[in-house]
């Protein structure tokens, strides 16, 4: 598993905890041994991200997660969409593709085959509208 997936996935144990305890993300990342965390960076990165951006990055999810509202939606499944958002339109170091295609993975691993293609479906939708975006 690469250094990325494994902070990707990481990122997501924070987010999904944080979103279960009412807790900030980040700050449960600060509450952790720091050789806890080898991939911290990229974990902090991705943390910093998601919550700096997170009202643009749940409304695009609410506009185009058709038939879905965020509150209906999988925990996991509204944290991989979270992560995989924030590398497509606030990250220029990851292809939109491969954010889009490792989302896809983990919610393959860690939700379920209707997930992945769900979350397929709107990261796609996303990526062919990012340009009009204006982001």
């Amino acid at each position: 598993m690469s250094a990325r997936r494994k902070a990707r996935k990481r990122a997501l144990d924070f987010l999904y905890e944080g979103e279960m305890r009412g807790a900030d993300a980040l700050a449960l990342l600060a509450s952790r041994p720091a050789n806890e965390l080898s991939e911290g960076l990229y974990v902090t990165a991705i943390l910093e991200g998601v919550a700096a951006n997170k009202s643009k990055i749940d409304e695009l999810i609410m506009t185009y997660a058709q038939g879905w509202d965020m509150d209906r939606m999988p925990a996991i499944d509204r944290n991989i969409l979270r992560i995989a958002l924030f590398e497509i339109l606030f990250s220029a170091e990851i292809d939109d593709q491969i954010a889009a295609s490792e989302a896809v993975d983990i919610a393959g691993e860690l939700s379920t085959d209707d997930s992945a293609k769900y979350i397929n479906g709107v990261l796609g939708r996303v990526i062919v509208l990012k340009p009009s975006l204006g982001i």
